[in-house]
């Protein structure tokens, strides 16, 4: 059994960085265990808990951990495989030897969990059903009790520490967004005129697979980009169209990629599908350029809006003082999402811990409005956070009617030029940095994104069947 883990003395340290951040109490860290699709034996792919995986490290099904910090005691809670799981999985390392290689040195039966959980340990909210469960059983609270006791002053500890990145994180964050460029690339040189979406998913699948690792989220692969989570892959793709790819995978140790291009069925985006993508591909970079230690995040969205509105403006699609239109909330027309999110372990990450907690402050808080309400990240970044960039423009004949009814926005956009484009799609494109000293830097084997360099690809693509990639 390959066990990929960072050296144990990384394990040991994360774990009394948080010590000295709580001083007192005792912690309780909850891995995940199978999960049946449609009976007991029949199971999701497994993935482990990113809190247990960034304190303890192993992947691995039905372990819990404790940090008993008032007793300066860490445990980690499994059984030991009988003779009937060594039938199906084969001989493995037992649960001390595993634990010896995140530094821990107790280790228990699940039996014994209770015995040391209290009303008072600490712990993450829960995400998953059975975890609720447990921690009623274990705590003698109800199921609904115990969902709700969660410790808001553990999240903020580990939250401070899991976002700032060290640089053995960065390494792995840097494979798994150069795995994802490479996928992304793979998908741009073999998409035809004529093929399904679900063929392309393939492609991408088949790279991760050629690497050994999962893909961070379900794939997003659609001609109808202005839907923004769209799973459905059974489209046909016809010249003249764009295809959206948002898609990522991991690397060896569980952190994650998260990319997105959209580029021309066809060898070449049509005058309006470049127009726009260009308005994008400006954004874009201007919010990259305002990436910098300190900045707020919620103003580099809104910069980013700000851009689209003025390249959309002089498209004849909107009108009137950029600044003004995006005050007033028009940009949300074209651009119904946030900008970016944290990354690391999770794609989104830490987001089970709660978006206010994560990607807000207590005196900034997340806004209840349409557009601003799904900025997932808002405060200040520091040096060490890593996070998307991901400007777009969706164009959804659903929002049109709406707002178009109740002349909403009639100052800032032209309602009958937008109705030509009415059935445009969307386009997206997402990259992912790191914030540094000054900047930010790309993770990651760079991915053509101009709108002339996509096209390079796609041409020899479509026109050669061979691709001599640009990046």
């Amino acid at each position: 059994m390959e066990i990929n883990l960072f050296a144990s003395q990384t394990y040991k340290d994360r774990r009394n960085a948080l010590k000295k951040k709580l001083g007192q109490g005792v912690v309780l860290i909850l891995g995940n265990d199978e999960s049946s699709i449609n009976f007991k034996d029949n199971w999701y792919p497994f993935r482990q808990d990113s809190t247990f995986l960034y304190y303890f490290g192993l992947n691995l099904p039905g372990l819990t951990a404790i940090i008993d910090i008032d007793n300066d005691r860490e445990i980690i809670f499994g059984n030991e495989l009988s003779i009937d799981d060594i039938v199906w999985t084969g001989p493995q390392p037992s649960l001390a030897e595993l634990a010896e290689k995140v530094a821990v040195t107790d280790v228990l039966p699940t039996s014994r969990i209770a015995e040391h959980v209290s009303t008072s340990t600490l712990y993450l909210p829960p995400y998953r059903p059975e975890h609720s469960v447990k921690l009623s059983n274990w705590t003698t609270k109800s199921v609904a009790e115990a969902s709700s006791a969660y410790s808001v002053e553990l999240i903020k500890a580990i939250a401070q520490q899991r976002s700032v990145k060290s640089a053995e994180e960065l390494e792995e964050i840097g494979k798994a967004a150069t795995i994802t460029s490479e996928m992304h690339l793979a998908v741009m040189k073999a998409a035809r005129p004529g093929m399904k979406e679900h063929e392309l998913v393939g492609v991408a699948m088949r790279t991760a697979a050629e690497h050994n690792v999962s893909l961070s989220f379900p794939p997003i692969m659609t001609i109808n980009g202005s839907i923004l989570h769209n799973h459905y892959y059974g489209n046909k793709l016809e010249e003249g169209q764009m295809l959206l790819f948002d898609g990522g995978t991991e690397s060896p140790r569980n952190y994650a990629g998260d990319m997105t291009r959209t580029f021309p069925v066809g060898g070449s985006f049509d005058a309006r599908q470049k127009a726009l993508y260009d308005i994008v591909h400006s954004s874009h970079s201007a919010a990259v350029e305002a990436l910098k230690p300190g900045a707020v995040f919620k103003d580099i969205h809104l910069l980013a809006a700000k851009k689209l509105v003025e390249g959309l403006t002089e498209a004849g699609i909107m009108k009137g003082n950029a600044e003004e239109a995006v005050n007033a909330g028009a940009h949300t027309m074209f651009f119904q999402c946030g900008l970016g999110h944290l990354m690391g372990l999770d794609v989104h990450d830490m987001e089970n811990y709660g978006e206010q907690y994560i990607g807000y402050t207590d005196t900034l808080v997340k806004s209840k409005e349409f557009g601003l309400k799904s900025l997932r990240l808002g405060k200040a970044v520091e040096k060490g956070y890593v996070v998307t960039i991901e400007p777009g423009i969706y164009i959804i004949p659903e929002l049109i009617d709406m707002y178009k009814a109740e002349n909403k926005f009639a100052e800032f956009i032209n309602y009958n030029e937008l109705e030509s484009y009415r059935h445009f799609g969307g386009i997206r494109i997402e990259d992912d940095y790191v914030i540094t000293d000054s900047g930010s830097d790309l993770l990651g084997k760079p991915l053509v994104r101009s709108s002339g360099d996509v096209e390079e690809v796609r041409k020899e693509a479509v026109n050669n069947g061979k691709v001599i990639a640009k990046v």
